[in-house]
């Protein structure tokens, strides 16, 4: 998990381009966004792959938009899709039980809650998908279908 107590989360806002996030993201070093609304709040999450993906595509198809009309509300994915995981669980959690979790729900990322006592809720961490795959060296999908035969020997011997 990327714990946001000691890694600092990059944000653009909705209303920004697709090449500015893109140009923030190799700016940071990072390829993850939060999106942020006029309040400040979570509204989605934007991801290199979203950038360098179809989806730009699709959206400018969908909305009538050329490629440099196009904001970041446009290809998120919104804080209504994203997975949600509490961060009590995740401490008792295997890398198994992440990995199966994002792929139950088909999702890339899952947000990290952390709730006090006071009732407010804080997001704590982050996972990624890829980078868990990158971290123990096997291709992980969202779906639980495997890509490939290494992730295939991977999900028949563990």
């Amino acid at each position: 998990m990327t714990d946001l107590q000691h890694v600092r989360a990059v944000t653009t806002i909705t209303g920004a381009s697709l090449s500015n996030a893109h140009q923030r993201m190799i700016h940071t070093g990072v390829r993850l966004l939060f999106v942020l609304d006029r309040e400040g709040c979570v509204a989605g999450l934007i991801s290199a792959r979203d950038l360098m993906g179809e989806q730009p595509m699709l959206a400018a198809v969908r909305e009538h938009l050329s490629y440099d009309q196009l904001h970041v509300e446009h290809i998120m994915t919104p804080a209504s899709a994203i997975q949600v995981l509490d961060f009590t669980e995740v401490l008792r959690a295997q890398v198994s039980d992440v990995i199966q979790t994002l792929r139950e729900h088909d999702r890339q990322h899952a947000l990290v809650v952390e709730y006090h006592t006071d009732g407010e809720q804080r997001i704590r961490g982050i996972f990624s998908l890829s980078q868990i795959s990158r971290l123990l060296g096997i291709p992980l999908s969202p779906s639980g279908i495997a890509q490939n035969v290494a992730e295939l020997d991977h999900i028949l011997n563990h």
